[in-house]
């Protein structure tokens, strides 16, 4: 009778990569599932009516929540968020301090993106100096910023960063600021403003995980034929010697 001879090194192979293979499918099945969940609590909010700063302070989950300001733009301090690409083009988001008058709350207002095709030249914007009713939604990140290096401290501005830490920003202009920042709806003093909510979508995580499991059923289809093969070669093998021998 056959045994089944894989060998040493392909077995290890296999304990070591199957596991892996699977568990980053299974991973990739989660994920999808975490982004399809953020992305209806996003439509859900996103469709209900504004809020006021007031209301927006007591949630304990403010994501994605619409809020409804009137104020003015402070445009000494403007930040430019750097590496935004769309569409293929490289730009920064604009993102001032916006004092909201009802609440007297200071909140990190996004305008919006611009193109920045030639680094030798500063982003052109411009700031409405009057008062404004504005309606944006608030924006909170799924995880910190990845940075080769940090932003330089107390740059001029407008400050070109890299990553937003609106608590350090309020702590450096002694004032009392939200914690997150708020995304414009599109308006008269916005830019461009269609964000995406999720950088991968929970179809691409579906189809990361359909090929984790496709490669982990080939590695052990080609360890079962590996194994079988090298016991029918032993066999046939033994049966030759026997043979000579008689």
């Amino acid at each position: 009778m056959k045994r089944f001879r894989p060998g040493i090194a392909p077995t290890l192979v296999v304990l070591v990569l199957l596991p892996l293979m699977v568990f980053l499918g299974f991973w990739q099945l989660s994920r999808g599932q975490e982004k399809q969940a953020l992305l209806q609590s996003y439509a859900e909010r996103r469709a209900a009516p504004p809020i006021s700063v007031d209301q927006l302070d007591v949630l304990a989950d403010p994501a994605f929540r619409r809020v409804q300001l009137r104020g003015q733009f402070d445009a000494g301090h403007s930040v430019l968020l750097d590496n935004r690409m769309r569409d293929g083009k490289a730009g920064v988001e604009l993102l001032q301090p916006f004092h909201d008058q009802a609440s007297g709350q200071w909140l990190l207002l996004n305008r919006g993106w611009l193109a920045w095709p030639d680094r030798r030249t500063p982003p052109a914007f411009t700031t409405p100096d009057q008062p404004l009713n504005i309606n944006a939604w608030v924006y909170v990140a799924p995880g910190e910023t990845f940075q080769l290096h940090a932003d330089p401290a107390a740059a001029q501005w407008p400050r070109l960063l890299t990553a937003l830490h609106p608590q350090a920003l309020w702590a450096e202009l002694d004032r009392s600021g939200f914690a997150f920042e708020l995304r414009a709806e599109a308006g008269p003093a916005t830019y461009e403003t269609q964000w995406p909510v999720v950088a991968m979508g929970p179809e691409k995580h579906l189809g990361y995980a359909v090929q984790w499991f496709a490669m982990a059923l080939a590695l052990l289809g080609l360890y079962l034929y590996l194994g079988w093969h090298n016991a029918r070669e032993k066999h046939h093998g033994s049966g030759h010697e026997s043979t000579q021998h008689v």
